[in-house]
């Protein structure tokens, strides 16, 4: 493997003293194979948005992205180039209300050399004398967004996670991504690290959806103690409530979907007598296909009771 203290350099910034870099938390923010509502973009965005924050370290994403695969945006204005998105992954050192200072790992994720990167990122984390880890995304779930969302919590310490987590998952394979591996690695050099998978409601899944950021805030706040804004992100929440309920009452036929999904949820806990659609085993929830059939019987129902007119 390459040296990988030479993947990242240290900002010189003479107003910071070596121990003003230091943190007891990082918050992991590289994007990863899925991130249903852009849950983790609009958290990062929300934190360095209301926090105050500096770079304090940069990698060089020359050596771990694959520009031909995610192009980075150019503008073209009429005659000539007008500017282009570079690229980068950056350290930042963000302070709480409290003035208490955590790390929030923020870019794309790496394509390449995945391994040499996970211990550039253990390299900081001894150096820089941090406690946690701690990474949130969203992933796509058959749950209506009236109901309050839920998430699954996984890390390497077990009692780190909220008492009463219960989890629909087994033992399964997916395809990796790097927070996961991380996590993973942390795990195995006995460091502590926690993940949030925020559920968030499949047909919201392409769109912003800042209840389930809000959600991981809350529970970034709750694991870390540190005294976080979330005023942003509740007043985003509660926009794009007001801008779904506008879509529901415009379109009969999304108003049906989400009225099946509560259907199935509240028929769900009323019968398995749990605070969560998601506290019972896997072998009991529909497949994905299962689920896929269901709604396009429904959908053809709905058409064929569309079509039907009054008998002459």
């Amino acid at each position: 493997m390459q040296d990988p203290t030479e993947l990242f350099q240290f900002e010189t910034d003479s107003s910071l003293s070596p121990d003003d870099t230091h943190a007891s938390v990082l918050v992991l923010a590289l994007g990863g194979f899925v991130d249903a509502g852009h849950t983790q973009r609009v958290l990062t965005e929300h934190l360095l948005e209301n926090h105050e924050s500096r770079v304090i370290a940069s990698f060089d994403v020359d050596q771990l992205l694959d520009y031909r695969g995610r192009r980075p945006a150019m503008v073209f204005d009429r005659d000539h180039w007008e500017s282009y998105a570079d690229p980068s992954l950056l350290l930042h050192r963000v302070v709480d209300r409290e003035g208490v200072p955590f790390l929030l790992l923020a870019g794309p994720e790496p394509d390449y050399q995945w391994a040499r990167m996970v211990e550039a990122v253990m390299i900081l984390i001894r150096a820089l004398d941090v406690d946690l880890t701690v990474n949130v995304h969203g992933i796509p779930m058959a749950v209506p967004h009236t109901r309050p969302l839920g998430f699954t919590s996984h890390g390497t310490n077990q009692n780190l996670l909220l008492s009463g987590n219960e989890t629909p998952f087994g033992t399964v394979q997916v395809p990796g991504s790097f927070a996961s591996l991380l996590e993973l690695r942390l795990g195995e050099a006995g460091r502590d690290a926690l993940g949030f998978a925020v559920h968030v409601p499949h047909y919201l899944g392409q769109s912003e959806f800042a209840d389930a950021a809000l959600l991981g805030l809350q529970r970034v706040i709750a694991v870390t103690g540190l005294d976080l804004d979330a005023t942003g992100l509740a007043a985003a929440a509660g926009r794009d409530r007001a801008e779904i309920a506008r879509q529901m009452e415009q379109s009969e036929e999304i108003s049906a979907v989400v009225r099946a999904l509560e259907q199935q949820y509240d028929t769900y806990l009323e019968g398995r007598q749990h605070r969560s659609l998601l506290a019972t085993d896997l072998s009991d929830l529909p497949t994905a296909d299962e689920i896929g059939a269901e709604f396009e019987a429904f959908l053809k129902d709905v058409a064929d009771d569309a079509g039907d007119g009054p008998s002459a």
